[in-house]
């Protein structure tokens, strides 16, 4: 129960400074987190769609709104996504390949072909 409760206090922290300024990156990204963490996914992923109108090119905001359209099974979007933060500069491959935000997208045929071309690229 003591974890549910810090959970909801740093929401309402976060949300509190983002009254104050809504356009606040860091306390965009810590709530974004939050509520990925709580399981509150499509809250989750309107903090990320924020970001990314706020930072379009930004490789781990991409990355982010990527991991959020996975978890919402938004797979098309989740694959267009992550190719294009990949393509501004994303290069953490080790996390991508972990990282279980994206278990739903890592089951489609065109991320699995993709990534593979993205181990062959870091290998050379």
């Amino acid at each position: 129960m003591a974890k549910k409760e810090d959970a909801e206090f740093e929401i309402n922290f976060y949300k509190g400074l983002l009254d104050k300024n809504p356009d606040f990156i860091e306390a965009l990204c810590a709530l974004g987190d939050l509520y990925t963490k709580d399981m509150q996914f499509q809250k989750g992923l309107e903090v990320d769609e924020r970001l990314y109108r706020l930072k379009p090119d930004d490789p781990v905001v991409l990355y982010n709104l990527a991991c959020s359209y996975s978890l919402l099974e938004r797979i098309d979007e989740a694959f267009e996504i992550i190719k294009k933060a990949v393509e501004c500069g994303y290069i953490d491959f080790g996390h991508l390949e972990e990282d279980e935000d994206l278990e739903n997208l890592k089951k489609d045929f065109r991320f699995k072909k993709f990534f593979l071309s993205l181990r062959d690229k870091s290998d050379t």
